[in-house]
């Protein structure tokens, strides 16, 4: 970090006066060059993707791609998996530190206590179709909350965003597996507060009134995982969103339910859904080498879905977590014969010798695992996407919480280079 430099020079080929431009720099990872000042001359940066652009500045995650590392407030993912659950690293991205064990029974009484949505909700789940999307069920409901709190809330006030922040975490599971339930037709299941945080939404997606339910240990913590794996991934396109539509002061639900909006896409948090209907797709192990060849093969539109990742040129650190627990997940439950997990691991062992993908750094990364493991957890595929949206709400709000405690956070507005026509004199439709 001491080599860094403090400033650059802008220079221009036309005679113009250079302009000098502030470097700053993070504790972690690479310094950025404060360009603020240059619409003040006339002349804007073009980025397109922000693959080189930071639009804020955070406290909350940190990446290294190239090394494999995820940080949250310090803390390396693979230490948050094995010794937290899903609360304490949902407490951490919104604090700032771990809780110690009253802050933690406090918060966690907090969460369980507002897990119930108010009962005039259930006339918007009904408002869907029943082959809806469970995405396309929370993007909607988790908006329409907007309309049952909104009075007297201050967005600069610390604890209104806090309060917000408290029912997002607590309400998202019950609309989540609420949208399993009236999609495949089962009456909804109401929380219980007794249950931890991943019991108490395995038990509303999975009971039913006939008959008592008892979360499976192993799976509940195999949950727990995923949640914490997925809490918050720094500045992706999700959490971005969240940033920019709050950035006008929009409504906290309305934020987190574009956020969702944003996941659905199968290039963000689609990835584990697509990953399994690829594993259907391919059918059987005999045919792994013909999709092989088609993912080496320029001219074919097909890719090997879980494998690689935009940010990580290295192994990604939640993978090697989530591999460990699939594994665990299919000796407990026995699966280990089945034969669309049978083809999974064979597809990665191929992939992780193959000297294509070695080169190119396209390893398994968490969407693969964690797809495998909800599978056998029972979860449909068209739910995968959906407890990505649950893990995340946690860094949603955090990051949510942080810009509007910023004091240089200010309304997003991108910048463009236009490429349209010049202008134009306008000619009356007789003239055209």
């Amino acid at each position: 970090m001491n080599n860094q430099p403090t400033k650059v020079t802008l220079s221009f080929d036309n005679g113009n006066a250079p302009i000098e431009l502030p470097v700053l720099a993070g504790t972690l990872g690479n310094s950025v060059i404060d360009i603020r000042s240059l619409g003040q001359h006339g002349i804007f940066t073009y980025d397109p993707g922000f693959m080189s652009t930071a639009a804020c500045n955070s406290n909350i995650t940190f990446i290294d791609g190239e090394k494999g590392l995820l940080f949250h407030r310090g803390y390396p993912i693979e230490q948050l998996a094995e010794h937290c659950d899903y609360l304490e690293v949902a407490y951490l991205l919104m604090h700032g530190d771990l809780p110690n064990a009253a802050e933690k029974q406090r918060f966690t009484k907090k969460i369980t206590g507002s897990t119930m949505l108010h009962d005039q909700l259930n006339n918007i789940f009904r408002g869907y179709r029943r082959d809806a999307h469970p995405m396309a069920v929370m993007v909607g409901v988790v908006g329409s909350l907007s309309a049952f709190y909104f009075n007297n809330m201050e967005i600069l006030d610390p604890r209104h965003r806090e309060i917000s922040a408290h029912r997002l975490l607590a309400k998202v599971p019950t609309i989540a597996a609420w949208s399993y339930k009236y999609i495949s037709g089962q009456p909804f299941m109401y929380p219980q507060n007794h249950l931890s945080y991943a019991e108490n939404f395995m038990y509303m997606m999975f009971a039913t009134p006939c008959e008592e339910y008892v979360p499976n240990p192993i799976l509940a913590k195999a949950f727990e995982r995923i949640l914490i794996l997925h809490a918050d991934h720094e500045q992706n396109a999700s959490t971005s969103t969240v940033r920019l539509v709050g950035s006008s002061g929009a409504n906290p639900f309305a934020c987190i339910s574009a956020g969702i909006a944003s996941l659905w896409g199968p290039a963000h948090g689609g990835a584990n859904e697509a990953t399994l209907n690829m594993l259907e797709e391919i059918g059987d192990a005999s045919r792994i080498g013909e999709f092989i060849n088609r993912a080496k093969d320029k001219t074919d539109s097909f890719r090997l879905m879980g494998f690689g990742h935009r940010v990580y040129r290295n192994m990604d650190p939640r993978a090697a977590i989530m591999r460990k627990t699939c594994h665990e997940v299919l000796d407990a439950l026995g699966l280990n014969n089945d034969p669309l997990f049978k083809l999974a691991m064979m597809l990665e062992k191929i992939a992780l010798e193959d000297e294509y993908f070695v080169s190119r750094r396209l390893y398994p990364n968490v969407d693969f695992y964690s797809g495998i493991v909800m599978r056998a957890m029972g979860i449909p595929n068209t739910m995968f996407t959906a407890v990505f949206a649950l893990a995340r709400t946690a860094g949603w709000v955090a990051q949510w919480s942080e810009m509007h405690a910023d004091p240089q956070s200010k309304i997003g507005r991108p910048r463009q280079l236009y490429t349209g026509s010049q202008a134009r004199e306008f000619l009356p439709l007789d003239q055209r």
